[in-house]
């Protein structure tokens, strides 16, 4: 079922009403004029003037003029609600992850292509400024090694987000998985895990500090460090080294670019507004977008790592 971008614009509901929907769903439908908000939903609270419902099913009862639904609910729930929108019809935009395990995600890919709907897995940090550009660095350098380095305050960045340390929350990997995405973007190809130390609060179930050992496409080494322990201003940064070619560095997540030492990029974020208009083309083309790289290398990661129990995680009163 595609939709003509020549008609009325595309209209969207939003499945989840936490701090990434109203942060960056909301004003980037908003933004685009192609695209048009129509409701929303969620266990609890809402948007001033928005019809908002408290599950999916009574949302699309009473707006059977949907066409598409954003899911910006934590991955654990994400395969059943994709199943139940695709079942009515509607096209989808997943958050990232885009599901919970890889064969959940495989089973949306599926079910897209028996409903005839359009699929975009949401790895927004694709879609970041600096990203054109370091593609065409990579290209045309014979990449060496990689580092990353990932850390942010969960506190400030995920406030009384509980679910991110329960069981299929991912832990420190929800933004870690943003730099998998742009780093399979850049060299694309599979991601071999070799090695993975987990460490788990006492009282958590996922991981709240990871560090990753990894060979990229074109057997590319790497390593990562995620931490979500780190206060102040969050370090979002890769080192590309290219040997006597070069050097590129991204900070940031994206926004910022730097070769051989001189700043090439320092834009402003623009990441979820160019993915809702690449989800609107893709539904223009009845097309799907459904990248399960990163997401097999999490779980990859998940799978040998090895786990070590550290200090419990206390959130923040606020």
């Amino acid at each position: 079922m595609t939709h003509s971008r020549n008609q009325a614009p595309l209209r969207i509901a939003l499945v989840g009403l936490g701090k990434i929907a109203l942060d960056q769903h909301l004003p980037a439908i908003r933004a685009n004029p192609a695209l048009a908000l129509v409701a929303g939903c969620a266990p609890a609270g809402g948007i001033a003037g928005l019809p908002c419902y408290a599950d999916l099913d009574t949302m699309l009862a009473h707006h059977p003029e949907i066409d598409a639904v954003a899911l910006c609910t934590p991955p654990q729930v994400r395969f059943a609600l994709a199943r139940r929108a695709m079942e009515a019809g509607k096209h989808v935009l997943l958050e990232k992850p885009p599901a919970a395990t890889v064969d959940e995600a495989e089973a949306i890919a599926a079910l897209a292509a028996r409903h005839g709907v359009s699929v975009l897995a949401g790895w927004h940090s694709r879609y970041a400024p600096a990203i054109e550009r370091m593609r065409d660095w990579v290209g045309a350098h014979a990449v060496q090694s990689v580092r990353v380095v990932w850390r942010e305050d969960v506190n400030q960045w995920h406030p009384g987000q509980a679910w991110l340390f329960e069981a299929g929350g991912t832990g420190v990997f929800d933004p870690g998985i943003n730099a998998l995405s742009i780093l399979t973007a850049l060299l694309p190809g599979p991601v071999q895990v070799r090695d993975a130390q987990l460490y788990v609060p006492s009282n958590c179930v996922e991981p709240i500090r990871a560090d990753l050992t990894m060979v990229l496409g074109n057997g590319v080494p790497a390593q990562a460090q995620f931490d979500f322990l780190q206060l102040g201003e969050p370090t979002w940064s890769m080192w590309f080294d290219a040997g006597p070619q070069g050097a590129m560095t991204l900070h940031a997540g994206g926004r910022q670019l730097e070769i051989n030492g001189r700043t090439v990029i320092d834009a402003p974020d623009r990441e979820y507004p160019r993915m809702y208009a690449h989800f609107a083309s893709l539904v223009a083309q009845g097309k799907c977008d459904l990248d399960l790289t990163p997401l097999r290398a999490l779980a990859d990661a998940f799978a040998i790592g090895q786990r070590h129990r550290v200090d419990p995680y206390i959130a923040s009163p606020g």
